[in-house]
């Protein structure tokens, strides 16, 4: 499996951007995680092959994450973004079941930065 994150930059608070992952081989359940610089990885968003959707307390309201299976991609709409998003984001594909668990298939991540 491999994975193509891209979509990221810098914008103002209150700002928006979308993030695409494109998928290359069979994929499962779909994440999007962040890490901002001395910070653990953190989850951000999970989506089952359903379309059943979870969020992190931080992002809900104005992150969403969206999957086409057509196109196997999954991409992440922020809005309302804030400095605290500013990170880099990756792209995972692994397992849902009571919680997300990931796979070690990670994209290459796509730096955020979010201006005060």
């Amino acid at each position: 499996v491999q994975l193509q994150a891209s979509g990221g930059g810098l914008v103002q608070a209150g700002g928006s951007l979308r993030l695409s992952c494109a998928a290359r081989g069979i994929i499962n359940a779909m994440a999007w995680y962040r890490q901002a610089p001395g910070k653990q990885r953190e989850l951000v968003a999970a989506i089952t092959n359903g379309g059943y959707a979870n969020y992190a307390d931080s992002v809900k309201g104005r992150f969403t994450i969206i999957r086409d299976n057509a196109k196997n991609a999954v991409y992440l709409q922020m809005n309302s973004l804030k400095p605290e998003d500013t990170a880099v984001y990756f792209c995972n594909t692994g397992v849902y079941g009571s919680s997300y668990v990931p796979s070690r298939y990670w994209g290459q991540g796509t730096q955020v930065t979010v201006s005060s």
